[in-house]
């Protein structure tokens, strides 16, 4: 029987590995979906350990390791690969080479840990039963979400899972422990493109003009009402615009105002109602103004549900292998994630890796410029998703 004193000792064996794995990532970048040489780093490390694996949604790897002992049981772990379009503001030996693309939300992280934890797993086949699936996702960052693309091509199947676990760094929770909720945990999020046509002309004369930048004004504040007084006040929702282009003057009226922004929410039904009432309400305001108003939604990934069995053995795994003292719990996260979608279809555990330690400086949010982890994290992510999987396969 495989028991954690083994897996903690193979994780310590690979961290300085692991820690390679990471600053080798972190210095060479990739945005989604062009993520060509870390897909090539992954296939190199699997083929030196002896791990089958093959190619999905073009950048993705899957791997798959099988227990010796007799078993049927599937689970996948996955990590996510690609980068985002941040221009680094560290000053690291390890600080990106890719100018103006960054690993900004520490999939750098995810991967360098799946890596480990593959070695860990392949070093024990001899001493489990069961599959493990090793999905290396492309396309995190971008809609329409790189596990969209690998569900469709078959990922969960053929083995076909009954669980999948993934883990997300948090600079918010200290190095050393590890954050489970059980349910609904992440938020849909869709992106708004609107479009805000009127006529423009000289500052001094509105009279002769119908103004977009008022008729957009006019719909932000008004948007709002459907969040305050339409929405269920029990049920978060979020609607931020984060993009307003006039490209006017002082004392230039433009024909038209370019805005951007997300909604967010957990519930499906909400969801599709809110973006009708949304644009309903801004091309009324639109009309009622003299102007017109193009109201695009491209709809984004779902809200993402930790199954309740699985996270519930899942936090008991890592109280064993971490102390219950190093296991806290999650509040709702506003913030949306592709693992959504692998939520969708089976049963699915996602928790957080703590990374933040003021001492190292390492608290600033994902998605900053000066975005970093303590690595010392690495010491237990590999280790913990190896023991986490293999306790779930009844190892």
């Amino acid at each position: 029987m495989i028991n954690k004193e083994q897996i903690q000792n193979l994780a310590n064996t690979i961290f300085q590995d692991v820690v390679g794995y990471r600053r080798h990532l972190h210095m060479n970048p990739e945005l989604s979906f062009e993520e060509f040489q870390t897909s090539a780093f992954i296939k190199e490390k699997l083929t030196e350990w002896g791990i089958p694996f093959s190619s999905m949604a073009n950048t993705g790897v899957v791997g798959l390791i099988t227990g010796d002992l007799p078993s049927e049981q599937v689970i996948a772990l996955r990590g996510d690969i690609d980068a985002l379009p941040i221009i680094e503001a560290n000053e690291k030996p390890y600080t990106s080479q890719n100018p103006g693309v960054m690993h900004a939300c520490g999939h750098d992280v995810h991967t360098s840990s799946l890596l480990g934890a593959a070695y860990i797993l392949n070093q024990l086949k001899a001493e489990f039963g069961g599959t493990i699936k090793l999905i290396f996702q492309p396309g995190e960052e971008m809609l329409p979400g790189g596990a969209s693309l690998m569900i469709k091509e078959g990922v969960l199947e053929n083995p076909k899972p009954q669980h999948i676990i993934g883990q997300h760094v948090m600079p918010f929770i200290e190095v050393g422990k590890v954050g489970f909720r059980s349910g609904i945990y992440m938020a849909s999020a869709d992106e708004l493109y609107v479009t805000v046509r009127g006529k423009g002309g000289h500052g001094a004369q509105p009279q002769h003009n119908i103004d977009p930048v008022l008729i957009t004004s006019h719909i932000i504040v008004a948007l709002q009402q459907i969040v305050s007084r339409n929405a269920d006040p029990r049920l978060p929702s979020v609607l931020s615009f984060g993009k307003v282009i006039a490209n006017g003057a002082t004392n230039i009226i433009p024909n038209e105002v370019k805005l951007e922004g997300t909604f967010r929410t957990l519930n499906e039904e909400w969801r599709a109602e809110a973006k009708r009432l949304m644009k309903k309400m801004a091309e009324g305001i639109a009309e009622s103004m003299g102007g017109s108003c193009e109201f695009n939604i491209m709809h984004g990934y779902p809200f993402l549900v930790n199954e309740e069995k699985l996270t519930a053995s899942a936090r008991a795994f890592a109280e064993d292998y971490l102390g219950a003292e190093n296991v806290v719990d999650l509040d709702i996260w506003m913030a949306a994630e592709d693992f959504a979608y692998y939520s969708q279809v089976t049963d699915a555990c996602f928790y957080r890796l703590g990374t933040g330690n003021k001492a190292k400086d390492t608290t600033y949010s994902v998605h900053h410029p000066n975005f970093d982890v303590d690595e010392d994290a690495l010491k237990i992510s590999t280790g913990l998703m190896a023991y986490m999987a293999l306790k779930q396969l009844g190892n």
